[in-house]
């Protein structure tokens, strides 16, 4: 399979990731590099990218190339953002990385920066309407859009590197730099003039370094369970709280905190003052973390170049689909249970009462339930459940998610799991339980009528009689295999419904 190497040189650090082509439209991650190369480090000086840092990164490119060389990597795209492109010695430098490296790097501009951003974002969060705030080492951006569209855009010169240039001061405590940013900030913020229209339920979404380490450093302080970043939900409350935490310590004791990553614990405190004058000024209660941004913008580009024109219209549905294929499962049977979960969710609904959110949950559900067969057979609900909690699923919410592996993990026969269970007890409740159970089951029979994988069942019509639920079968071969398998779940049926459950 073809491997694509994309490297981004930004201000504060250069990141290699390699992605695999799983044909269709598909990719996926399967290795990165990155390196704190602080390219954008005392340029407002002078305006010269500095000969330490360009030696340290040409240092780190040549090691991007040679990993991409030993991994089979057929082409490389390598983009470079704010610092590179407000460098007076841009070209000296881009040649002697053509030269040195055998790399040719693109300079994006800001407009080319910010719409890479916002496709990273758009194709992976099911957020209709939002506004992205994404801090780099060199430049702050922030990205206004409405139904699938940018509606504005800005670029600050500013970013976490070079506000600390800017505000380093010998004499001063760190609380008051950060005030001090805080207070500059605002005042850039209000020169974008179209900020102040932004519609009060505008979600806001924050991309980049600095909230992936803000993610890190409070999972740790609220012990939460889920080790996924993306879509991960921050109130102001708790985002201010690290934030205090983080602008009273010297570089030292940050450099302590679990969670800070060491090389970002001297800048860390200028991008939560940005954030800080951010959520104030446009009194935010909540923010939700995305991770992928401009290299994901590039990654989707490059494997469905339509994207340049409109973004993926389901996103968790292409999400799912990748999965499914890097994990190796049967695509034909995903889709069939998938199809007939989806009949027995809106058939029995007379039942199970559930809103149509829960039917995104069984989907998930339906379409990773088999993804544990590629670590063993035997007990794969619990690996499949495992995969669930700990894959990127873009398009649902953290809850979902957690709701689904379990849903998974009752596929084959009711697991719940309590003292597994217990751990999530921050993102579900008690009484989701009977949710699992009843989407479980359905589930369950789900996967029994296409036990065979060969498609013999293609729909079913359930009638509700009494203390009864007949399912009616439209079959296209011999279903006695499928039938049989369903029937075997009478008994988890009746304990959830209560109801007997017959199948024709």
């Amino acid at each position: 399979m073809e491997k694509i190497g994309i490297i981004d040189l930004g201000s504060n650090s250069a990141r290699l990731v390699i992605i695999e082509m799983l044909g269709d439209g598909h990719f996926m991650v399967v290795d990165e590099l990155k390196e704190s190369v602080r390219l954008g480090q005392d340029m407002d000086r002078d305006g010269f990218l500095k000969p330490q840092r360009v030696a340290e990164t040409i240092k780190t490119l040549k090691m991007f190339k040679r990993l991409c060389d030993a991994t089979g990597v057929g082409r490389i795209i390598a983009v470079a953002t704010a610092a590179v492109r407000r460098a007076k010695n841009q070209r000296s430098f881009l040649d002697e990385i053509q030269a040195t490296c055998g790399i040719r790097v693109e300079v994006l501009s800001e407009e080319e920066e910010a719409t890479l951003v916002y496709r990273g974002v758009i194709n992976s969060m099911d957020v209709p309407k939002g506004i992205i705030l994404e801090i780099g080492g060199g430049s702050t951006k922030v990205i206004y859009y409405n139904r699938r569209t940018i509606l504005n855009y800005a670029t600050l010169p500013f970013g976490a590197v070079t506000l600390t240039d800017l505000f380093a001061d010998d004499g001063v405590s760190p609380v008051e730099q950060t005030a001090r940013i805080e207070e500059f900030f605002t005042e850039q913020f209000k020169k974008i003039e179209w900020l102040s229209q932004v519609d009060p339920d505008t979600q806001m979404i924050g991309v980049g370094g600095s909230f992936r380490n803000l993610y890190k450093i409070n999972r740790i302080v609220r012990k939460y369970p889920l080790s996924v970043v993306h879509n991960y939900q921050f109130t102001t409350e708790d985002f201010r709280s690290v934030y205090e935490m983080v602008r009273v310590l010297d570089v030292e004791k940050r450099m302590r905190i679990r969670g800070l990553s060491a090389h970002r614990a001297d800048i860390m405190p200028a991008a939560l003052a940005i954030i800080k004058s951010f959520t104030d000024y446009l009194h935010i209660d909540s923010f939700t973390v995305g991770a992928c941004g401009l290299r994901e913008g590039i990654m989707v580009n490059t494997a469905i170049p339509q994207t340049t024109e409109r973004p993926i219209s389901d996103v968790l549905s292409y999400s799912l689909n990748t999965l499914v294929k890097y994990y190796g499962c049967n695509e034909k049977h995903v889709e069939n249970v998938v199809h007939l979960s989806i009949q027995l969710f809106k058939q029995l609904r007379v039942l199970h009462k559930f809103p149509r959110v829960y039917l995104k949950v069984l989907k998930i559900a339906a379409s990773l339930h088999d993804a544990g067969q590629c670590v063993r057979y035997y007990n794969h609900q619990m690996h499949s459940r495992y995969m669930v909690l700990n894959s990127n699923i873009y398009g649902a919410t953290h809850r979902e998610i957690v709701l689904a592996a379990f849903v998974v993990g009752c596929h084959r026969k009711e697991d719940l799991a309590p003292a597994e269970w217990n751990r999530y007890k921050d993102i579900v409740s008690d009484e989701d339980m009977e949710i699992v159970r009843k989407l479980g089951v359905l589930l369950r029979i789900a996967e029994a009528l296409d036990r065979s994988g060969l498609g013999m069942v293609k729909g079913i019509n359930c009638d509700v009689l009494g203390d009864s639920v007949i399912m009616k079968t439209e079959l296209a071969g011999d279903a006695a295999l499928e039938i049989k398998q369903a029937m075997n779940a009478g008994p988890e049926f009746k304990r959830a419904f209560r109801k007997n459950l017959d199948v024709l």
